[in-house]
């Protein structure tokens, strides 16, 4: 088994999903880790979890969370960075309005997943629904041809090492604001085989439910600079691009969770979403043209050329950097700690 440390950010007290999501990790004795901030409760007084405080984390050996925002989600970083401190073997991250669904299991790394064929932008909505949905930093224009042609997948299943998975949510799935304004309806995904996206293949994916292992921690980083409804989806281009260097790729699996969502002003994310509808094709153009090493040792060296590449491009403002600098070194002290 896994030692497996669960990660989330909340400003509010327990939620049904996070009581449900404790009880489950507590049957497995692995704790589930809250990061606070400025907002919400005190204390958290839910057995099986830690909680951050923001002044427990202002006083953590890491220098980033001095350095990271407040009032803001990539504090979830500290989390990350305690986790692997903790000797986690494995990192689970979801949302406080995430719940597992009955079938939700601790995952291996080693995973049996059939392989998209397609190169290039990828909507894995549509292996697990025939209807029009898509994920959340799909370039728009990419949508019409995956209505059409589907998605190409290797019939045959095969054992596949994926340091990144990404479990899909039922109920209130992760999308765009434009679906949300357009189309918004309670909806559930079809079960259905984990299907694997391998070098050359674009697919964003989010935080929401979404394992990790040893090799691709050093991609866990989420980025300040940039709007809230990118931070995620940036960080998941910059991931897969890292991982091409290693030859691997992101694993999707049937839904695992289901959302409850907590409130959104749509307009308001529409227009944190912008950037990405208008440049995410260009970000991962800016990666594929990055010149990276080949290696697990070269995750970290090749995370900061990829943030050194997009800030030159002004996708994220040089501050970036510092951040990016204090997390590697916040990373290799929580190693030698763990």
């Amino acid at each position: 088994m896994n030692r497996l440390r669960t990660v989330i950010t909340t400003i509010q007290p327990p939620t049904a999903a996070v009581i449900a999501l404790a009880s489950r990790l507590g049957r497995l004795d692995d704790p589930l880790l809250i990061i606070g901030d400025r907002k919400g409760p005190a204390s958290f007084e839910l057995p099986g979890t830690q909680f951050f405080s923001l002044s427990r984390q202002l006083e953590s050996p890491f220098d980033l969370a001095r350095k990271l925002p407040v009032g803001h989600y990539t504090r979830k970083n500290v989390g990350y960075l305690e986790a692997i401190r903790q000797g986690a073997q494995c990192i689970y991250e979801t949302d406080d309005d995430n719940a597992p669904l009955g079938h939700w299991r601790p995952r291996e790394e080693w995973v049996v997943a059939r392989q998209v064929v397609a190169t290039g932008w990828v909507n894995v909505y549509r292996c697990f629904s025939d209807e029009r949905i898509w994920p959340r930093g799909l370039p728009l224009d990419a949508l019409a041809d995956s209505f059409r042609a589907g998605v190409a997948v290797d019939p045959a299943p095969r054992s596949v090492q994926a340091p990144i998975q990404q479990g899909l949510a039922n109920g209130s799935p992760d999308v765009d604001a434009i679906w949300r304004l357009v189309l918004d309806r309670p909806f559930d995904f079809d079960d259905g085989p984990s299907v694997l996206l391998g070098p050359g293949s674009w697919c964003p994916f989010n935080s929401q439910s979404t394992w990790w292992w040893p090799d691709a921690y050093p991609l866990l980083y989420l980025p300040s600079h940039c709007s809230f409804r990118m931070t995620d989806i940036w960080r998941s281009l910059i991931a897969q691009r890292c991982l091409w260097e290693l030859g691997l790729g992101v694993v999707f699996h049937a839904p695992e969770v289901v959302q409850d969502r907590n409130d959104h002003d749509l307009m308001r994310d529409f227009n944190d979403e912008v950037p990405g509808y208008q440049r995410n094709r260009e970000l991962a153009q800016v990666l594929a043209d990055t010149p990276l090493v080949a290696g697990a040792g070269a995750i970290a060296g090749n995370l900061r050329r990829c943030y050194q590449a997009l800030v030159a491009r002004q996708f994220f403002a040089p501050a970036e950097l510092d951040l990016v600098a204090a997390w590697c070194d916040g990373l290799e002290q929580a190693q030698l700690d763990g």
